[in-house]
């Protein structure tokens, strides 16, 4: 009963930060890429069109719990012994095609 409200709040908050962001994408790139690159100004549904296609192709702007993953598996690395540590990193090795340390570096990270 709490939270009905979101139901209402939610669609008008999407709907303005879509426009919101189309707007921004559009002044930035009419400020910047005609004069840079010698393209077109785009109309405000493009810059909207861009922000679809960038999240289609890069993915942003989700959350889907990866700050809290990421911070367990930290913390399960730097409780591991250094023979799990090398046995990982032999993983990494073996799948990634035998990455180089730096010259003289001991492959510990700095």
């Amino acid at each position: 009963m709490k939270r009905k409200w979101i139901f209402f709040v939610a669609p008008p908050a999407v709907a303005l930060l879509i426009a919101v962001c189309g707007e921004v994408v559009m002044h930035l790139w009419n400020a910047l890429v005609p004069e840079l690159f010698g393209l077109r100004a785009i109309t405000f549904w493009q810059g909207v069109g861009l922000l679809v296609l960038c999240r289609i192709l890069f993915g942003g702007l989700g959350c889907h719990g990866s700050d809290r993953d990421s911070g367990r598996r930290r913390a399960e690395r730097e409780n591991m012994t250094p023979e799990e540590r090398e046995k990982f990193r032999q993983g990494l090795r073996s799948r990634c095609g035998g990455l180089e340390t730096p010259a003289g570096g001991s492959g510990e990270p700095a």
